[in-house]
Parts: structure tokens; sequence; C-alpha cells
């Protein structure tokens, strides 16, 4: 590797680990300087988080369209916690348009990693019908997955 190379990991490495430390701290304008930069470069972490802080306005101000495009970008490359936030952005309508299928889809993808509030949250889906037609049958066996006894 190449002197360059090296030095381009070394600052990527030094601005995501300032980003995480400035977003940890509740400081959100100098999470968003330093991880949209490694965002920018496909870092699903630093896209995740730039998502929230795009969500919600923290740091920055808010901006459905890239919070969407961020929280994508991070649940296509498997993060679970990002996957798990894109069903609750297709579920609720914020930043997309409402789409239940869609919400199922990445819910699934992220309990399928083990995150048991998707199982969850799948399972009120099916309780609910919403976004899905209703199935008691399927909630309850979501549950049971979950970790609920009915």
């Amino acid at each position: 590797m190449s002197s360059d190379t090296d030095n381009e990991m070394n600052e990527a490495s030094m601005a995501f680990s300032s980003g995480i430390a400035a977003f940890e701290a509740k400081n959100f304008a100098q999470a968003m300087v330093f991880l949209r930069q490694v965002a920018d470069t496909g870092d699903a972490e630093a896209q995740h988080r730039c998502a929230i802080m795009f969500q919600n306005g923290l740091g920055t101000v808010a901006n459905e369209g890239k919070a969407f495009e961020y929280m994508k970008a991070a649940a296509e490359q498997g993060h679970a916690v990002a996957q798990h936030g894109l069903g609750f952005m297709y579920m609720e309508g914020e930043c997309v348009e409402q789409s239940g299928a869609d919400a199922v889809k990445w819910f699934e993808k992220a309990a399928g990693q083990g995150l048991m509030g998707s199982l969850t949250t799948l399972a009120m889906m099916y309780e609910e019908g919403k976004g899905v037609d209703k199935n008691p049958e399927e909630a309850k066996r979501l549950y049971k997955l979950a970790g609920f006894d009915q």
C-alpha cells in the first residue's frame, strides 16, 4: 500500500472516531461534519447516524430526502438497525411514501439478523393489520419467535 492510501485510511478512521464521539456527546453539528464525509465513502454506520441526524434535524436542517437516502444505503449494506429504521420509515410514511410491503421486507431483514424489536413490530403489524392483511396466527407465531408467550 502506498503511504497516500494509508494516510487516507487513517484520516477516515480519525473522522469516524471523532464523529462517533461527537454523536454520543450529542454534539450533532460536529458529528455531522465528521460522519458525513465518512458516510459518503460508503460506511454503513456513518450513513445510519447521518440518516438519524437528517431525519430529526440534529446538528443540521432536517432533510427527509437525505435521511431516506442514507438510511437506505446503510440498510442495503446489511446494517440491521438501519434496516429496522428503514422499515419504520416505510411503515409510518416518514421520509418516504408509506408502504406496508416495503416495511415488512426491511423488518424481516433486520429480524433475520436477530433484532427482536423488528420481529415484535412485524407481529404488531399482523395483529393490527397495519400495512398488511390482519393475520392473528402470523402475529402469534412472530410474537412467540420474539420471546413473548401469549
